[in-house]
């Protein structure tokens, strides 16, 4: 332990030395000192807290035209972003502690106080800030590293608060309203109503929608699909805030939101295929990629031209969520709280997987049995939504009961508490996917047989149960004036199970059976092979799996203040993440915790008078045991699919340094920066555990996305942001003219390295896109410096009317923010890319006091 604080010691000491006090990240208010903010569930100034913070105020988000999660990530240094399946379905890392499909979130998402609800469909979705959250706010605080004591479900990586504006004693609000191109339109309002000393109501509403920017072209006019274009933005957000003052000492206050995104989910571009394979089931879809590609090179495409087959694209996210916190001052010295809360998250969507627009190529060689005639157009990968159902469906109750005191003399200050977790299924999660057939209606009967001999219909019936509890104390005491010791711990029982009733069409035959793990269960001839065995109820092919845990984590911390515009902070947490289930990876469908020791020395500086601002650092160790890790599983049985499944089989480590400061060197001009060194490295994997177990002999051995020595993904090595803004030196009269720039890079990173594996580069068809570089490693992300302006003009001419003009990605940066990985599996590789440049003009209208 004594090495490791000395290493986090070299490192913020060796960040100090090299970075000048200039540099800092946006906050939450003009002056250091006026940003509150609630890290640790009660309010305190910024830079009395002793954790590594970044908050943004409403302005800040205005400003940077912040819509959804995937646009908070692209200012926050530490902060990174899994979007590839959309930005709607975007999940968090903080610190390189990233989140697979159906583990548990790393990052705890959290409005006003509330964890945002986990919710495990056929993609990733929930866990995550709903779209419109980013409305009529406080401000939003980024906590990065392990914050299992205080805080409701544990997490490794860290905490997002998203903070809702409280009604006010003031009759006020606004109207809002942007235009923009790719045919953008917003309207937001807000009304503020005190309807007595004790009752006030706040109302607040948004309505964006914007078109896509990626253009869909079909090769062939008798296709029955869409001409949709992708990546477009269309929801419709409100909520309902209700403070009644019962007494003077009793505050009972209420939220109630509701959210419905109805996007075309997201488009990829195919950039890469493999035409040295030409026979099989990666022949015969990378032959037709290469062909795709072809196609996409005669016309001369742009990187934001993309050619899909979906002919009913969509993506419905709807959620609701009711919030009640109830605070009783009992007395000066101790204060009891209580938050209970109510959510349901309801999901439908259709996508193709890959993006992809295939036909039977010429080039393909065979291998599959017989396929229908060169032409013929087929999906390789088409998620649908069976009639009348979710495709992701979960309810969540949680409820928290805080204690919060202090002594009389202030030295001493404690929370304790308990916290409760039920998520409960709404019905089935069901879905269906259509493999190498061709889907032109909804319904399981409306896929045909392209490819008769691997073309199937998997209808997926799943239901998922999550149980969190958790008791926690935790409690600070001024050895002196200056010296104050912070001690916490919790303990955490976790629950995951799931049902699955999942059956599998053959296309060719029509022939119903469960699914893989079932069919394995109810019988195998001689040669190991499946019987294949038809059912009519897929209540025949119930399979249940779970996985329990109970896992101490604490918090031990040392803060030194010698004034009170310094702080000096050391400490030492263990960070804890359930396990899980995944009901589509056929005989290893649990897996266990992952824990993670961190260590964090840090220092915040404010300063005043000719210059004003702060300066804070961090440097920060974290050594993960029984990591979780995501592997691909390739079958290596003929009629069975492929799997991902999860396995505790790394360590790791993950080090670096965070610097967040601002500085306001003259009148009317401020700087902002933020920086993060992040260095991360997988350090060893039990290779035993690559080796499917008995379960699970229909499996090849595992692929996983790191390998020993290499980074972990989406862990870029420097990460930087910047922001200047200057006030013109205008009369009051005229009103206040602002001009603000924000400059963000970002690092080469990791996405994964389970794509191209064992595969030479000859193998690699050279027919790149045109905007794709001969040579690109489709397993990394690029580099990015993508650079933003705004101008405000705020009291216009005296009047309350604001203006404002945005311009985003002004230097029209072309990067992908994601890859399919699909290269091992099916002989091609497509990307996801971030929004081109966009800008847009904004007016706000304010009313009342």
């Amino acid at each position: 332990m004594k090495y490791v604080a000395l290493r986090v010691g070299l490192l913020a000491g060796a960040c100090a030395a090299a970075t000048s006090p200039a540099l800092a990240q946006s906050g939450g208010a003009s002056e250091a000192g006026d940003i509150i903010v609630t890290a640790r569930r009660t309010e305190e100034r910024l830079q009395d807290v002793p954790i590594s913070i970044t908050v943004f105020s409403q302005q800040a988000i205005t400003d940077r035209n912040v819509v959804t999660a995937t646009d908070l990530a692209t200012y926050t240094p530490s902060l990174a972003v899994n979007q590839r399946f959309g930005p709607e379905k975007a999940q968090f890392a903080i610190r390189g502690f990233n989140q697979g499909n159906s583990e548990a979130p790393t990052v705890g998402v959290y409005f006003a106080d509330v964890v945002a609800t986990r919710v495990q469909g056929g993609t990733a979705g929930g866990s995550n800030a709903p779209i419109g959250s980013f409305m009529d706010l406080q401000n939003v605080q980024v906590l990065k590293g392990p914050q299992g004591t205080l805080f409701g479900r544990n997490t490794t990586g860290g905490a997002v608060l998203l903070v809702p504006q409280k009604p006010t004693d003031n009759l006020e609000g606004y109207v809002q309203g942007s235009i923009g191109d790719y045919g953008m339109l917003r309207a937001e309002g807000v009304l503020n109503i005190p309807l007595a000393d004790t009752f006030k109501i706040r109302f607040a509403v948004d309505r964006n929608k914007r078109d896509g920017y990626m253009k869909n072209h079909l090769a062939n006019g008798t296709r029955t699909a869409t001409k949709d274009d992708y990546a477009n933005v269309d929801y419709f957000a409100a909520r309902l805030s209700i403070v009644a003052d019962l007494t003077p000492d009793l505050e009972n206050y209420t939220i109630a939101t509701y959210s419905n995104s109805f996007a075309n989910s997201y488009g990829g571009r195919i950039g890469v295929c493999n035409q040295a394979i030409t026979s099989g089931s990666v022949g015969i879809t990378g032959a037709a990629a290469c062909d795709q590609i072809r196609r996409q090179n005669a016309r001369g495409d742009g990187p934001y031209d993309v050619e899909i087959n979906n002919y009913n694209p969509g993506l419905s996210i709807k959620t609701w969520q009711m919030i009640n916190t109830t605070t009783w001052r009992v007395s000066d010295t101790l204060t009891v709280k209580n938050i209970a809360s109510y959510s349901e998250y309801r999901e439908v969507g259709q996508f193709s997987l890959n993006s992809d627009n295939f036909f039977i190529s010429p080039n393909y060689t065979g291998g599959l049995g017989p396929v229908a005639p060169v032409g013929t157009p087929f999906n390789y990968i088409l998620l649908r939504p069976t009639i009348g159902q979710d495709q992701a469906a979960e309810s969540a109750f949680t409820e928290e009961l805080q204690f919060q005191g202090n002594t009389a003399d202030g030295k001493l200050n404690w929370q304790l508490g308990g916290y409760l977790e039920l998520s409960d299924p709404i019905g089935f999660n069901a879905g269906s996917t259509g493999i190498l057939t061709t889907c032109t209606a909804d319904g399981n009967s409306g896929c045909a047989p392209t490819i008769p001999a691997a073309g199937t219909l998997s209808i997926s019936r799943t239901k998922f149960w999550f149980r969190d509890k958790g008791l926690y104390a935790q409690a600070s005491y001024k050895l002196t004036d200056q010296l104050t010791f912070t001690g916490g711990i919790r303990y955490t029982w976790s629950t995951t199970r799931g049902l699955s009733q999942s059956t599998r069409i053959s296309t060719a035959t029509g022939v119903q059976t469960c699914n893989d793990v079932v069919r394995f269960n109810l019988g195998r001839d001689a040669s190991n092979r499946v019987i294949p065995l038809p059912v009519t109820d897929p209540a025949r092919c119930s399979f249940l799996a779970q996985e329990k845990s109970g896992e101490p984590t604490w918090l031990l911390g040392i803060d030194f203040k010698p004034t009170n515009d310094l702080l000096l902070y050391g400490k030492y947490s263990r960070g804890y993440r359930a396990g899980g289930v995944n009901l589509t990876t056929i005989g290893v469908e649990a897996w266990k915790p992952e824990f993670v020791d961190a260590y964090e020395l840090g220092a915040k500086f404010s300063f005043s008078g000719a210059i004003d601002g702060y300066f804070n650092i961090a440097g920060f160790y974290n050594e993960l045991k029984d990591a979780q890790l995501a592997v691909s599983g390739l079958t290596a049985v003929p009629g069975f699919s492929g799997a991902q499944p999860v396995i505790n089989a790394g360590k790791a480590r993950i080090q670096g340094v965070e610097v967040d400061a601002s500085v306001s060197p003259f009148e009317g001009f401020k700087f902002d920066a933020g920086y993060t060194y992040l260095d991360s490295k997988l350090k060893s994997i039990n290779t035993a555990l690559l080796v499917p177990p008995a379960g699970a002999p229909y499996l090849n051995p595992f692929v996983p996305n790191a390998v020993p020595g290499s980074q972990l993904a989406q862990t870029p090595k420097h990460r930087l942001t910047l922001t200047g803004t200057y006030t013109l030196p205008f009369d009051e009269v005229v009103g206040k003219i602002s001009l603000g720039a924000t400059f963000t890079y970002t690092d080469k990173q990791v996405i994964t390295l389970a794509t191209f594996s064992g595969t030479s580069s000859a193998t690699i068809n050279p027919l790149y896109a045109n905007f794709v570089k001969p040579g690109t490693d489709f397993r990394f992300l690029p580099s990015t410096s993508i650079l933003n302006l705004n101008v405000n003009w705020d009291n216009v001419l005296g009047q309350p009317v604001d203006l404002a003009f945005f311009v985003t990605n002004v230097t029209k940066e072309v990067y992908p923010v994601s890859v399919g990985s699909s290269f091992n599996s099916a002989g091609f590789e497509n990307q996801l890319l971030g929004a081109p440049r966009m800008f847009g003009f904004r007016a706000k209208y304010r009313f009342g006091s």
